[in-house]
């Protein structure tokens, strides 16, 4: 998910630094045993906090509710819960350091407000993931070109676990982590990406089947048979009418150096199937009119080269989390001017690494500077924010995060969340709603292989 100043964090870098001591003593080798004790399998610290705001994890969320039907949506597993506290401008300062700096902007501009909620570390994976992961600690590593362009040695799970003690080699390594989340192996289900501007009138931009393939998780892999993938993917739009039938097959690499990011799109106007190099970094989003990048998909997505990272610290804030019930809504209940319902999104208090990117020397990008807080436990950008070329605040971004045990999977990433704090407007990506298409047909499982490959839709193509 974090795109400046700290300043109104509250917390100095005297205090963001101390939390790197938990990540690894400097000149330690990694040690794999903390996987299995005081660490996660995904290298998140295992107990609470010391108020128990934060509960300890206990093997996330992996029980799929009696009744349920499969192909549906998920129910909201904590809808019991009371709220602990709302929090808007009013009230913003007693809370500042445990809000990110976008949080409080959107307050202070908009009128925003966040309700939060106990804390549920809901993230989990099987068994074999866990395994991986403690393989990687002593094989994954940079490629020969280093950190910014991927890793090499490590397989279905992150490939590091526990960050290295520098703070420059570190973000990186946090970077890759959020770029390969476990999201189960395979699946099949319907998307929606909508528009609101500046009046609070919403646009749909386009709804989409996707299919996804993640071989880099596939039970039956290895280090040795990897295909250098993390993930196949495979859209077709099918609204509105003037883009439907609109297909795009995609790959993402563990190692953009040598593999780098591949896209094929068919367009029925053109009648023909290309490989398309300009679907990438800072491309604006076809069908959503300039409010999103490529590369702002899931917050962050794609290759991470352009941008030299450092990881800032580990910190306790406020982020969207568990919201199911934010899915159970309508897109047409949701969106209202200036961003999404607050009532219908749950805000809880997670431990986040901060990680900060700025454009490498010779490399361009229209953000000049990011900042993520990625959450422990799944590694997954909760929050970003991002400045422009001349250093103005720019885009505040949300990542909500979906139950899926069935996947199986306790939090996965569902919508993108896109705030404009320059041009007062606001895209939702990914999205899933209670509502057809979006809430039928979802398919757990590895689907057709033969759908991520350019050759089989040219084939298909209707010329």
């Amino acid at each position: 998910m974090n795109r400046r100043k700290f300043g109104m964090l509250g917390a100095s870098s005297l205090a963001l630094t101390a939390g790197l001591g938990k990540i690894r003593p400097a000149n330690a080798a990694p040690d794999a045993s903390l996987l299995t004790t005081t660490l996660t399998p995904f290298g998140a610290e295992r107990a609470g906090n010391a108020d128990g705001s934060i509960p300890a994890w206990t093997g996330g969320l992996t029980e799929i509710p009696s009744g349920w039907t499969p192909g549906g949506l998920m129910p909201d597993f904590f809808a019991g819960d009371a709220k602990v506290v709302s929090i808007d401008a009013s009230n913003m300062a007693q809370y500042a350091d445990k809000l990110s700096e976008g949080t409080m902007k959107m307050m202070q501009q908009w009128g925003y407000r966040i309700d939060v909620y106990p804390t549920h570390r809901t993230f989990s994976a099987p068994q074999y993931v866990y395994d991986n992961a403690v393989k990687n600690v002593a094989t994954a590593k940079a490629v020969p070109q280093g950190l910014r362009f991927g890793f090499t040695g490590a397989f279905g799970a992150i490939p590091f676990p526990i960050l290295d003690p520098d703070p420059a080699i570190a973000g990186p390594q946090a970077m890759l982590n959020h770029g390969v989340p476990y999201e189960g192996v395979g699946w099949t289900r319907s998307f929606g990406q909508y528009t609101v501007d500046e009046t609070g009138h919403v646009t749909l931009g386009v709804d989409e089947r996707e299919a996804t393939y993640y071989s880099f998780y596939d039970p039956k892999g290895s280090v040795a048979t990897s295909d250098g993938a993390y993930q196949h993917g495979y859209f077709a739009n099918t609204a509105p009418a003037a883009l439907a039938g609109q297909e795009l097959v995609y790959l993402y690499p563990t190692n953009t150096y040598n593999n780098p990011e591949r896209i094929w799109q068919y367009l029925p106007g053109q009648g023909r199937v290309r490989q398309d190099p300009n679907l990438l970094y800072d491309t604006p989003a076809p069908a959503l009119n300039d409010y999103a990048n490529q590369d702002e998909y899931g917050v962050f997505a794609g290759a991470i080269d352009r941008y030299d990272w450092k990881l800032l610290g580990k910190k306790e804030i406020f982020v969207p989390y568990n919201n199911n019930k934010l899915i159970l809504s309508t897109p047409e209940a949701a969106h209202v001017k200036h961003f999404l319902d607050p009532d219908l999104v749950r805000w809880e208090l997670h431990r986040v690494y901060i990680v900060e990117g700025t454009v490498h020397p010779g490399d361009r990008n229209v953000i000049a500077r990011r900042r993520y807080y990625l959450d422990e436990d799944s590694w997954l950008a909760c929050l970003g924010d991002t400045w422009d070329a001349q250093g103005n605040y720019w885009r505040h971004d949300q990542l909500i995060i979906e139950n899926r045990p069935d996947f199986p999977a306790g939090a996965i990433p569902s919508t993108a969340l896109l705030y404009d704090l320059q041009a007062n407007r606001y895209a939702s990506l990914d999205g899933i709603w209670n509502k057809a298409p979006y809430n039928q047909n979802i398919v757990v499982g590895i689907p057709d292989l033969q759908l991520f490959n350019p050759q089989t839709m040219a084939a298909q193509a209707q010329y």
